[in-house]
């Protein structure tokens, strides 16, 4: 019996197909692994020095609320620059978002932020945004790597 062209292709193909499946479960478990995490690098973290401080700051209430908001962030930023150790505070609006902040401080030691986050200034501050957040403060603490 003699097969013609198209049929010798069909064949072959499904040879192909099936002998690739190995090759494709391999390339599938060498890509799964490589998602994988891996162990975390150690680093050690200064103990003095500059802190940098990361607060993402969501605001309810329309364009009212933002126009508040901004108001407090931004005398809070000027009363805040004017206490010990304060080296710099940024407050960022996100570009697609009208209603998302970013509050970037610095500050000369994790001490003198601990004095500013338990000051009566912080403490006015989260008591007057708090009818404006959309979520709770995200704020994180970071230092510089060596």
């Amino acid at each position: 019996m003699q097969l013609s062209p198209r049929a010798i292709a069909r064949r072959a193909s499904s040879r192909c197909t099936f002998a690739l499946v190995p090759v494709i479960a391999a390339l599938l478990a060498v890509a799964v692994q490589a998602q994988q995490p891996g162990p975390v690098p150690t680093v050690a973290v200064p103990l003095n020095g500059p802190v940098y401080i990361v607060t993402h700051v969501d605001i309810i209430g329309g364009q009212d609320g933002v126009n508040a908001a901004v108001k407090l962030m931004h005398d809070f930023k000027v009363a805040s620059l004017k206490e010990p150790g304060a080296v710099r505070f940024e407050v960022l609006q996100q570009g697609s978002r009208f209603n998302h902040f970013v509050m970037q401080e610095t500050w000369q030691s994790h001490e003198a932020f601990e004095a500013h986050n338990g000051s009566a200034n912080t403490r006015q501050f989260r008591e007057k945004i708090a009818a404006f957040l959309g979520s709770p403060f995200d704020m994180r603490e970071h230092t510089l790597l060596p």
